[in-house]
């Protein structure tokens, strides 16, 4: 396994160095709280100063880097997560829960990331402009922000940091991380990555720590041009007005209530495969996890027996096990708002089909484990429609017809993700043109993404500019406009 420093320390100025504070906490694995998974520092404002110190005196000369180059650092930092995914991976799973093969998988999708940023480095990022100016030859170009802060969670601890600081080092920006809490490990395994690459002392920087006192320190500190978010809407929204107010950029990603909407003509089998994959993989703890089921009427009862069936089926363990298909919540507080809001939805009328508890046998007594969970009888006004549990829960609400299936799938303040299954493709296409979601899939579960699309949402899921793919670059540079007369002469007349 990776050896890391003990404590897990700080990286700031291309050294791992402890919070000025000399103050740890540790973490413990969800599978086995018995289990001390690390000791990680706690950092506070001066520690935001000094990396951000750091920074300033190092990001000059990594933005004069030509792109290619900055963009070879990312390539060697991809083949170095290569060599080491099974150590990320376990960590991982030691530290957050998911199944192995779901820490693979995230770690497959983290190299992708870098792989695709690295190729970004030698594509054109501007384009030429006629001008209706004669003799006058425009176009822009990118040029980076500054230092940007990238507040991360931890449910995607290792490829959601790569997808944040990648394209933002790829623009000329220096960056300084912020792993979550429960986190700390996986974050600094990330960390390790991108500075064994290459990346110039001072660039990048890691703090470990509260989320609440570090991120009002990121927002609040003068030198920091952007803030990068993932997590809650309640913090996203505050980050959000505190950086608008002191003229900051900032990109938050934050809640889904993501609707599997199931047509009378829909392959009722791949769709509930599909919705037990999207409801129940990584314990339901991902932003586009399948929470609602939107069925028509005509099929109901075919697609609820066989989600309910595959549900009862699901393993539930340690995730470091064989044969595990689902691990625990990540820590005892996110457990507890799972079991609060399954106790919720029985008490609104809502009809337990299966699950609907803690996993306490002696098998799973020593961890944060919940029951794969599934509801009928779901209305659209009730909690579970309408809250995210960010636990595995899957809510089955029935419609009518297909304009009633729209408008319920509709029917909530997010919209991440969406997918409809239907094997008719111009309702198909009503629905793509018509579901409230920034990314929406047909014949296709509502998780995933690819390093090369865009990903993000519409409504209180998020705002500013996409992450992933070339949208990227929107976010983490800006956009200059360039003039250069080639006359030499004066201009005369009407200059604007």
């Amino acid at each position: 396994m990776e050896e890391l420093p003990v404590p897990i320390q700080n990286f700031i100025g291309g050294e791992w160095v402890p919070a000025r504070s000399g103050r740890t906490a540790r973490t413990v694995c969800p599978a086995d709280t018995r289990k001390i998974v690390a000791e990680a520092a706690l950092s506070s404002e001066a520690d935001v100063a000094l990396a951000v110190e750091r920074a300033i005196e190092a990001r000059p000369e990594w933005a004069r880097t030509p792109a290619p180059r900055r963009g070879a650092v990312l390539g060697r930092a991809a083949q170095l997560m290569i060599e080491r995914r099974e150590a990320i991976a376990r960590a991982m799973t030691l530290e957050e829960g998911k199944t192995l093969a779901e820490s693979r998988g995230e770690v497959d999708k983290a190299i992708r990331v870098l792989e695709f940023n690295a190729a970004e480095g030698r594509r054109a990022v501007g384009e030429v402009i006629p001008s209706e100016i004669p003799g006058t030859f425009c176009y822009t170009t990118r040029a980076p922000i500054g230092i940007v802060a990238a507040i991360c969670p931890w449910n995607f601890p290792v490829c959601i940091p790569a997808w944040k600081i990648a394209p933002a080092l790829l623009a000329g920006n220096a960056v300084i991380f912020k792993p979550a809490s429960l986190t700390p490990w996986t974050g600094a395994l990330v960390t390790r990555v991108f500075a064994d690459a290459g990346v110039p002392p001072g660039v990048l920087g890691m703090l470990t720590g509260p989320g609440g006192s570090l991120g009002r320190a990121l927002v609040e500190q003068p030198e920091i041009a952007a803030l990068s978010f993932t997590g809650s809407n309640e913090v996203g929204g505050k980050l959000y007005a505190d950086g608008a107010r002191l003229g900051k950029k900032v990109q938050c990603e934050m809640g889904g209530k993501n609707a599997l909407v199931v047509l009378d003509d829909a392959d009722v089998d791949l769709a509930a495969r599909a919705a037990v994959q999207g409801a129940f993989g990584s314990t339901g703890q991902r932003c586009t996890a399948t929470s609602r089921a939107v069925v028509d009427r005509k099929v109901a009862a075919d697609f609820t027996r066989k989600v309910v069936e595959l549900a009862r089926a699901i393993t539930v363990g340690d995730g470091l096990a064989d044969g595990v298909q689902m691990g625990p919540s990540v820590d005892g507080r996110q457990m507890e708002t799972v079991l609060s809001g399954i106790a919720r939805a029985r008490a609104d009328g809502a009809k337990l089909l299966c699950g609907g508890g803690r996993l306490d046998d002696p098998a799973h007594a020593h961890g944060f484990f919940v029951a794969p969970t599934v509801f009928s009888g779901v209305r659209p006004e009730m909690a579970l429609a309408q809250e995210e549990l960010f636990g595995p829960v899957l809510a089955i609400l029935e419609a009518g017809d297909d304009e009633e299936a729209l408008a319920v799938a509709n029917s909530t303040r997010y919209g991440l993700t969406a997918s409809v299954y239907t094997r008719d493709l111009g309702r198909a296409q009503r629905f793509v043109e018509g579901l409230d979601a920034g990314m929406i899939h047909v014949n296709n579960p509502t998780v995933g993404g690819e390093a090369q699309l865009p990903f993000g949402g519409i409504k209180a899921t998020g705002v500013g500019a996409r992450e992933m793919g070339r949208s990227a670059w929107e976010f983490y540079s800006e956009v200059r406009t360039v003039y250069i007369d080639t006359t030499g002469r004066p201009r005369t007349g009407n200059l604007y």
